[in-house]
């Protein structure tokens, strides 16, 4: 089940990005780190309603955000669309333990039906340069890589920036 999260999850929504974080590590991907995702993020998603989790069991085992801010990083993508009613999405995670059981590709299904149904124009998002596995899953699903933002804070690398038109 998807649903909307709540305040009193982020602690086990911190424990899913920490596990991923360190399977990213283990695995030489640095793009998320003990700065990001953190706490102050997730409190701001859930106050706008834009924070959403997968349960099983009973169980929080992945993440979403569906936002319709555009950071500032992204003003210079030249996207396919106006930079008008956009969907963003940030965040996506998927416990290691959980992870390639089609999970993210639920919650991928989840934002761009979530997207159509409330008419945005498209869906954009950036996945790390150095995350070829990212890469791919977009890629799949449609998404056209448009062009490199940075945020110093999590790496010397790029993230590449997505677009899929509605």
């Amino acid at each position: 089940m998807i649903r909307n999260a709540k305040i009193s999850e982020i602690p086990d929504i911190l424990v899913i990005t920490k596990a991923c974080a360190a399977f990213m590590i283990s695995k030489e991907i640095y793009q998320w780190n003990e700065h990001y995702p953190n706490a102050a993020a997730f409190k701001k998603d859930i106050e706008r309603n834009e924070l959403f989790v997968l349960e099983r069991n009973n169980e929080i085992i992945g993440t979403i955000v569906c936002s319709t801010l555009m950071d500032a990083e992204y003003k210079s993508i030249n996207w396919l669309t106006s930079n008008e009613n956009n969907l963003y999405i940030h965040r996506l995670s998927i416990h290691p333990k959980y992870q390639k059981k089609g999970y993210a590709q639920q919650l991928m299904n989840f934002a761009e039906n979530y997207a159509k149904e409330n008419q945005f124009n498209s869906v954009r998002l950036d996945t790390f340069s150095q995350n070829k596995r990212n890469q791919k899953f977009y890629e799949l699903r449609g998404y056209q890589r448009l062009g490199d933002i940075f945020f110093p804070k999590q790496s010397k690398y790029p993230f590449h920036c997505y677009e899929l038109v509605l």
